[in-house]
């Protein structure tokens, strides 16, 4: 199993930013790791039209090309301009991404940092779908 360090280095291994016109891709990058321990990357595509994605979404994707679908941990990172680099929480549309891809997902641990971690569930409440509303 790989460290939360581990992962971040990986993460940030992967950041390639490229600047097309005012949108910017790959410059944020994330790592996940699945139930088995193998890594999968992936870099956001930010484009004009809404047809991007995030990183999460890349590396998800390469995950599933893979033929996986249980993640056991997650990081996402960026570098400003001073080349400090930072950690991400996924999005709101990663969150419930990253929950569909498998029922278990919802107790994958989000890498916040060196030492700080949460699960998905913790990011997103209330996830399951209601129950009917009863005649009162």
């Amino acid at each position: 199993m790989a460290s939360q360090t581990d992962l971040i280095e990986s993460a940030q291994h992967w950041l390639n930013p490229h600047r097309a016109g005012d949108r910017m891709f790959g410059n944020v990058a994330a790592t996940l790791e699945t139930c088995d321990g193998q890594l999968f990357s992936g870099v956001c595509i930010d484009t004009g039209c809404g047809t991007g994605f995030c990183a999460e979404h890349s590396a998800v994707a390469a995950m599933v090309t893979a033929g996986h679908y249980r993640i056991r941990r997650i990081v996402a990172v960026w570098r400003d301009e001073q080349q400090r680099l930072y950690v991400l929480p996924p999005c709101g549309r990663c969150r419930e991404f990253i929950r569909q891809i498998h029922e278990d997902n919802i107790d994958a641990e989000v890498v916040l940092g060196y030492e700080r971690s949460v699960t998905l569930r913790s990011l997103l409440p209330e996830n399951g779908w209601p129950a009917p509303l009863t005649d009162r």
